[in-house]
């Protein structure tokens, strides 16, 4: 665990930021590869503008959401930190809010298919939480509470972590969670081969349910989060919250859209496919 690769002169160059960079980057070219494959005409498009709104967006909204609900006892003591994300301190929840708000606004405009994007961005949006969790794992600014066993991971000297709990062994709950993201990244694969397809919105509504849930279970073994009240942390209330709305998504999506048919096998000439 390192905060930083190297120094070019006095500027460090950070691990959290070169991960983030890379997380949104490879997240964005899975993005294009499932828009081009499986979506329609002018979707790539649309997707060069949306990255760099959904990116902008979701920084301010990740920032404020660990500002606010995740560590206000510690930021209205230190206000100057509020803005060193550099530092780390980005909630995936807020930032996914913050970058659903801005697509939401763009695709109004455009009179595009909220679903139909939320969709295709599924599969990019989970590789790049689960490389976000490296970085996340690499600057030690997020991380379990103690096990209690003599095994875990054990911070060094110089990190949140090690500054709140020594040398204590640890849960491994971010890099659980980066693996099990892979686990729905892959079964995501699976879900958009299917060969007579799924309606509209049901990837969304997948990907919100599964991921609530896993989150939910993990951040009980977290440790630099305040507890409320029943024992959570703001990170399971909004879990809880989310998991409702996957639910109530993915009635309505069989409900209304259940015989329309969205996603398809790949092309045999690698073309694009079209929604119905």
């Amino acid at each position: 665990m390192h905060s930083y690769w190297f120094w070019i002169g006095r500027f460090p160059v950070r691990t959290y930021s070169t991960i983030f960079a890379a997380a949104f980057l490879l997240g964005l070219g899975v993005t294009l590869y499932f828009a081009r494959v499986y979506g329609e005409k002018g979707d790539t498009d649309h997707w060069w503008n949306l990255a760099p709104l959904c990116l902008v967006f979701g920084i301010v909204g990740a920032r404020f959401w660990q500002v606010f609900f995740f560590d206000w006892s510690f930021y209205k003591q230190n206000p100057g930190q509020i803005i060193a994300i550099w530092n780390g301190g980005l909630s995936i929840q807020g930032g996914l809010a913050g970058a659903i708000i801005a697509a939401i606004v763009y695709l109004w405009r455009h009179k595009k298919s909220v679903l139909h994007f939320s969709d295709i961005s599924v599969p990019g949006v989970t590789l790049g939480m689960s490389i976000g969790r490296d970085a996340d794992f690499m600057n030690a600014s997020a991380y379990g509470k103690p096990t209690g066993h003599s095994w875990g991971v054990v911070f060094p000297p110089g990190t949140l972590a090690h500054d709140e709990y020594g040398a204590q062994p640890l849960w491994p709950a971010v890099i659980w969670e980066a693996q099990v993201d892979i686990i729905l990244l892959a079964i995501l694969f699976i879900l958009f081969q299917r060969q007579k397809g799924w309606p509209r919105g049901f990837a969304s509504a997948y990907y919100v349910i599964t991921y609530s849930v896993i989150r939910f279970f993990l951040e009980i073994l977290r440790g630099d989060s305040p507890r409320f009240a029943l024992g959570w942390d703001a990170a399971q209330y909004t879990a809880v919250v989310t998991f409702v709305l996957g639910i109530v998504l993915l009635v309505w999506v069989f409900w209304k859209n259940g015989d329309k048919r969205m996603f398809y096998t790949r092309p045999n000439n690698g073309g694009t496919t079209e929604s119905k």
